[in-house]
């Protein structure tokens, strides 16, 4: 068994550092981890989420490396001089690497030589580390040298496969591209957020959400890294004429700002998945008019480089509602993990249909002949926000001091806006909170809620949002499969004497 996953460790380090040269698509343990991503059922990718959050990734990563760990060991056990079980088994481990690199965007075969390095070795070590000499009994490795053997080639392969992929992560890192990138000033500024969007007198988020703090969820294992450089963007399908855009053709066009709320669809109710930002880039609409959307066409496909699709209506494009194909945030270029060198950010509309990040190509199609990467796993094709509220102080379970509090949240309904914010004590009645000042009905409201705590004991409060059409926030649970989480969030905490 050891011998197995010494032989598995070295296979995995070797052609984790033949991938050096050859950059994130030729590594195999990622093209896996993203093929299983592909081929797990929707219902446990939101359980992923919903459990683990930022952590699903690495989860992953650490899972795939037990799973090769658990076959590596069980290889080890079926290896003989004169039956090379184990070697066929780590042949069989090496063809389906290679097939699902091959499966991923832009994969070739040139990709798969570093899974095919690695295996051959992963091969010679495990006969080396399992071989007796059948003509001299006498002459056979000592067992206990050749496990101290295999526990130095375990930690050989351990130390290259990190010394590989921290070598590969910085010989194609984007980085240095994103830093010499000047974000062009937009011509059409947004307006200034006056101070009175922040509510005083409690600890609610900032209105603009740090782009180091704005939530991330995406399908992406290993981040891409594609420079301005080699950056293009095809708008094809229904369409008078193909164009393809590189990131310098895209200066005959007005470049803006805008301010918008971003939400993920698998946001449970009182959940952080919603964050807010300052987004600079190009107005979908005009690039989609340059081409010539054909009147019947009412989706646009968006591809990511890494394979992603979403299918967002062509009216939530050209509709005026500041759908951008995004290159910075907060006044700055795009970080990579959120899209660099550019992203799709389309107010009002979950991010699943509308948030592709290193989108490299827009299709203009139909509903009802093409399918976007969540919706074939059954989730709704059409993915509007619906409107939300949050409490975010206090927390569950903290402890309120008797006499004068301030309670608040955040409360959402992008493309409607918020009107009003209502909070429950208890069972008692509705109140009003009182709002801070809106931005805009892309964005969300922060709200707080003066409270007097009088007696000791475990309380409660519940919130509930009303938007700009007069429609009060729905009591009814649900969860986010298939369209968004809806719901009152209450939160229980205990009042303590002063």
């Amino acid at each position: 068994m050891i011998a197995g996953v010494a032989a598995a460790s070295v296979a995995l380090g070797i052609a984790q550092l033949v991938t050096i040269p050859f950059g994130g698509r030729a590594d195999a343990r990622t093209a896996v981890g993203s093929a299983a991503v592909d081929l797990t059922p929707g219902p446990v990718k939101e359980w992923a989420i919903q459990t683990l959050g930022p952590l699903d990734k690495p989860f992953l990563a650490v899972v795939v490396l037990v799973v090769i760990a658990t076959i590596a060991a069980i290889a080890g056990t079926l290896e003989t001089p004169r039956r090379p079980l184990g070697s066929a088994v780590i042949v069989a481990a090496g063809v389906l690497g290679c097939a699902a690199v091959l499966s991923r965007p832009g994969g070739t075969a040139f990709d798969t030589i570093p899974t095919v390095v690695g295996v051959i070795c992963g091969i010679v070590v495990l006969r080396r580390l399992t071989r007796a000499d059948r003509n001299d009994p006498d002459d056979r490795p000592d067992p206990g040298r050749r496990r101290l053997v295999a526990y130095g080639l375990l930690g050989f392969g351990v130390a290259s496969g990190i010394a590989g992929a921290f070598a590969t992560r910085l010989a194609h890192s984007v980085e240095s591209d994103r830093k010499t990138f000047a974000l062009p000033s937009p011509r059409s500024k947004a307006r200034p957020i006056p101070p009175e969007v922040q509510p005083k007198g409690v600890a609610l988020p900032s209105f603009i959400t740090s782009s180091a703090d704005f939530y991330r969820i995406d399908t992406a294992l290993s981040v891409p890294q594609l420079s301005r450089g080699d950056w293009r963007l095809r708008i094809h399908g229904m369409v008078d004429h193909e164009t393809t855009y590189s990131a310098d053709d895209l200066a005959r066009f007005d470049i803006v700002e805008s301010v918008t709320t971003l939400t993920c669809v698998s946001n449970p109710v009182g959940g952080d998945l919603i964050s807010t930002g300052i987004w600079t880039g190009y107005r979908l609409a005009d690039l989609l008019a340059a081409a010539g959307v054909h009147p019947d066409a009412d989706m646009v496909l968006s591809t990511s480089i890494d394979g992603f699709t979403a299918g967002t209506p062509v009216q939530a494009l050209t509709d005026g509602r500041d759908a951008l194909l995004a290159v910075g945030l907060n006044g700055q270029p795009l970080p990579v993990e959120h899209g660099y060198p550019a992203r799709m950010v389309v107010p009002g509309l979950y991010g699943y249909v509308s948030a592709t990040k290193w989108v490299v190509d827009l299709e203009l199609t139909r509903f009802d002949k093409a399918k976007a990467y969540w919706t074939r796993q059954g989730w709704a094709a059409q993915a509007p926000i619906k409107t939300q509220s949050r409490i975010d102080v206090p927390r569950a379970g903290q402890k309120v001091p008797v006499g004068p509090v301030v309670f608040g949240g955040v409360a959402w309904a992008q493309n409607r806006g918020v009107r009003a914010v209502e909070v429950r004590i208890g069972d008692g009645n509705w109140q009003p909170a009182e709002l801070g000042a809106s931005y805009s009905n892309q964005t969300w409201r922060l709200w707080s809620f003066p409270w007097q705590a009088k007696e000791p004991g475990r309380q409660s409060i519940t919130v509930r949002a009303i938007d700009n059409t007069g429609a009060v926030q729905t009591e009814q649970r649900a969860d986010p499969v298939p369209d968004g989480a809806t719901g009152w969030h209450t939160v229980k905490f205990t009042v303590v004497p002063a």
